[in-house]
């Protein structure tokens, strides 16, 4: 009889601590995933760029925004395979124009953004290095009648905070096609 209560008392004390454990568990999990997202609030309308930009690429990007859109629209790296952006970090000849070339680090930090966020391209596709020449361009935009040439600076007929690196605003017009 001792023997069956003190395993009872066991067994008590046992599914106590365990409710104990799990209960406190999911306190900790909430709480961390209520810290989490009080950080990360901004409404995905209002982010700007395609993807979010993880902490360890953000100085890539301001990098690459800094020196790319003191001349033009930045565009986003998703509309260009990534060996497309490796030739232009590469190349002082910029569509025409002679550009001093990123140096390293900085170029490190530009190209590990653009080559994380950029897409490969197949074996037999040709390197495009215009935007109306890329797959993934076009893919973005079905059913968008592009204009003839293409044009970076076009982008704000439909993006019109494209000035700001912000694609996801649209016009109420664009809305409808995208």
């Amino acid at each position: 009889m001792i023997k069956y209560r003190k395993r009872r008392q066991f067994k008590r004390k046992s599914l106590g601590l365990f409710l104990v454990v799990v209960t406190w568990s999911l306190a900790m999990g909430w709480l961390i995933s209520f810290a989490t997202n009080a950080q990360g609030a901004t409404p995905t309308s209002e982010i700007g760029t395609v993807d979010v930009i993880p902490a360890q690429y953000q100085l890539g990007q301001e990098l690459y925004l800094e020196n790319c859109s003191s001349c033009h629209l930045a565009l986003p790296p998703q509309v260009l395979p990534t060996q497309t952006w490796k030739n232009i970090l590469q190349d002082s000849q910029h569509y025409g124009a002679q550009v001093q070339p990123l140096v390293d680090p900085p170029r490190i930090l530009v190209w590990r953004y653009l080559s994380t966020f950029s897409r490969s391209i197949r074996e037999d596709e040709q390197i495009p290095y215009r935007v109306n020449n890329s797959r993934f361009f076009k893919a973005l935009h079905p059913q968008v009648q592009l204009p003839r040439p293409v044009e970076i600076n076009s982008c704000v007929s439909c993006h019109p905070s494209a000035n700001e690196y912000n694609f996801r605003r649209l016009t109420p017009e664009s809305e409808n096609t995208q």
